[in-house]
């Protein structure tokens, strides 16, 4: 089965961190394209991060840029989104997706009109993130 399988949130204080991992089952990150997206209650989903499998560069949204890192570990088919200084506003379940498509495309999809995120090919189940003020 193809599968996307989240860990790592929790809550935490403003102020400190939390790694999220985005472990793939019955398939590998070859060439593919992964994102860290994230929801708040009430609100739409928005991505955050993604990486290139193939090349390892990656996107931040200006939300979290400097305090987010995305990182992946082929080996282990495994993407990280390390959570740094969080605050309030980062509450919200985040989930990660993957495509094999090129991450401009994933770019375009998380920063463009719409919600063209819904048509990924795989999806996690996400993880909650509670940041207390």
């Amino acid at each position: 089965e193809v599968q996307l399988v989240e860990s790592g949130g929790g809550l935490v204080q403003a102020g400190g961190s939390l790694r999220l991992s985005c472990a793939a089952s019955g398939f590998t990150f070859d060439d593919y394209a992964i994102g860290w997206f994230r929801q708040a209650s009430g609100k739409e989903r928005e991505g955050v991060s993604c990486i290139s499998s193939s090349d390892g560069s990656t996107y931040y949204a200006d939300s979290v840029k400097g305090r987010f890192t995305i990182s992946s570990d082929n080996a282990k088919n495994t993407v990280y989104l390390q959570m740094n200084n969080l605050k309030p506003e980062d509450t919200a379940v985040y989930y990660c997706a993957a495509d094999r498509i090129k991450i401009e495309d994933l770019v375009d999809i998380i920063t463009g009109p719409g919600d063209w995120y819904r048509y990924l090919e795989v999806w996690g189940q996400g993880t909650l993130v509670t940041v207390s003020s």
